[in-house]
């Protein structure tokens, strides 16, 4: 049975979805983008600081479940431009350590909110 997993830590969802969902030890996030779930804004500053955002709302999302960022075994990044892979990359890897998840990155013409990027991640325990 599939168990759909919220916290007020991370922006609610916007639509027909769960923050994140779990079933059988493997949890899959929707896409979190670079929200403040206390004021629903942007974080203030540009790609960086709404890549930091973005992770904080996963990390969030996965402490509410139990799991961490060690857990993480793929990530996929939404960039809403390519230009900022570099800056967004910078962030990203100071949330984790050890070995990396496999990832996919990739530029879209538009996210959600006009943001200008988007985290999802799967894990498994």
């Amino acid at each position: 049975m599939k168990k759909a997993i919220h916290t007020n830590n991370a922006p609610a969802a916007i639509g027909p979805y769960s923050q994140a969902v779990e079933r059988k030890g493997l949890l899959i996030t929707s896409g979190q983008l670079g929200l403040d779930p206390k004021t629903g804004n942007f974080a203030e500053g540009g790609i960086k600081e709404q890549t930091e955002q973005a992770l904080k709302n996963v990390e969030a999302i996965l402490a509410e479940a139990g799991y961490s960022m060690e857990d993480v075994i793929k990530t996929t990044c939404f960039l809403a431009s390519m230009d900022d892979f570099a800056a967004m990359n910078e962030i990203y890897a100071k949330h984790f350590s050890g070995t990396f998840p496999s990832r996919s990155a990739v530029a879209v013409k538009t996210l959600p909110k006009n943001g200008l990027v988007e985290i999802e991640v799967i894990c498994f325990k």
